[in-house]
């Protein structure tokens, strides 16, 4: 079964100064720490109850445990106070930063993640609730810009070609290139982007709505991007759920996914970064469903 979850630390592992300003947030010392499963960052993720009895949610990391993650909680905080109201995302409650550790408490989520493999009621209030969010953004990085890098993986695979790279995509290196130059220039836009939307990213409340959680990846782009990832991520877990969700261009779309297979089956052969064992494992999952997805496309494309 795929499995979008690393190896975390909880909360008594926390130095006690990283701790102690969390409770000075809350108002109040945490009686009870509940950690909680899904995303691969190596420090914690837990639901607090304080003695006061005010719950939150808590994520915090360290330099310590990976050199890079505190940087995406950082970035995490700047989106958050760049949303514009009444979203389907939880509210930003505080945040602890001594420069090594930083630490972001939220309120707390009532809700589970939504089941996989995924269920159609549970798909069907997930998109509602990304069309809520490709409202129109300022201020926040252009996902043009950020999935540049990433964007070239078929160039830099071609490069330095691993024996084990697909025959299909080995035999076509050239035009994955091209059609990934045509998906990343689709990626200009002014709507929220997620970027990163999958199952362990989302809660289900009890009233069936959706909220999205964890946006360090936030960014302004085209407003199918979201559902794009959505569409992987169902049929990532065994799902079906057809291209014709995603309100794009048909070589816009095509140009997207051959970009991100491209992305993941390069990140996929890199050594694991530390503290994120299971990460490549994950990445390689998401080639393996995009890659053949990119051929039914371009097999169904028109001839001309």
């Amino acid at each position: 079964m795929v499995q979008a979850s690393g190896v975390r630390i909880e909360w008594d592992n926390l130095p006690q100064s990283v701790r102690d300003g969390i409770e000075g947030i809350l108002g109040a010392p945490v009686a009870a720490a509940s950690s909680q499963a899904g995303g691969f960052s190596p420090g914690t993720a837990d639901r607090v109850v304080t003695t006061a009895g005010r719950r939150a949610f808590v994520k915090a990391v360290g330099t310590p445990l990976n050199p890079d993650s505190p940087g995406m909680h950082r970035a995490e905080a700047g989106v958050m106070g760049r949303l514009p109201g009444g979203l389907p995302v939880p509210r930003l409650l505080g945040v602890h930063d001594d420069g090594d550790w930083v630490a972001l408490v939220y309120e707390d989520v009532e809700g589970h993640h939504p089941h996989t493999p995924w269920r159609e009621d549970e798909v069907a209030v997930t998109l509602e609730a990304l069309r809520r969010l490709a409202v129109p953004v300022d201020g926040l990085p252009r996902l043009q810009d950020e999935a540049a890098a990433d964007f070239a993986g078929w160039r830099n695979l071609a490069a330095d070609r691993p024996q084990t790279l697909d025959p299909w995509a080995a035999a076509n290196l050239g035009l994955l290139a091209e059609l990934s130059d045509r998906g990343l220039a689709a990626l200009a836009g002014d709507r929220l982007v997620h970027g990163d939307v999958r199952a362990d990213n989302l809660l289900v409340r009890p009233d069936g709505t959706v909220a999205v959680i964890d946006w360090p990846f936030g960014c302004a782009g085209p407003a199918w991007f979201d559902t794009l990832t959505l569409v992987l991520n169902v049929r990532l877990y065994g799902g079906e759920l057809s291209d014709d969700v995603i309100d794009a261009d048909p070589d816009d779309l095509t140009g997207c996914v051959a970009g991100l297979a491209g992305m993941f089956t390069d990140r996929a052969r890199r050594p694991a970064p530390p503290g994120l064992p299971t990460v490549r494992k994950f990445q390689q999952d998401q080639a393996d469903v995009m890659l053949p997805w990119l051929r039914d496309r371009l097999s169904a494309r028109p001839r001309r």
